[in-house]
């Protein structure tokens, strides 16, 4: 996910988002821990894009 896909959302949306992602995120781990997760390189992923969320959400409350 870029950055400026991100930043053309609203801030509810940007919310949900962030809870899909850090329920992504648990689920990853726990399948890395269990050893049932193929692709490892998911986890990052998701992580950076929680990042670029956060970010994002933080940008936007600091202009309101």
């Amino acid at each position: 996910m870029r950055a400026k896909e991100i930043r053309g959302r609203d801030l509810e949306e940007l919310l949900k988002l962030e809870k899909s992602l850090r329920d992504e995120l648990f689920t990853y781990k726990f399948q890395n821990f269990t050893n049932r997760l193929d692709n490892t390189s998911q986890i990052q992923k998701t992580r950076r894009d929680l990042a670029r969320v956060l970010t994002v959400i933080r940008q936007k409350r600091t202009a309101s």
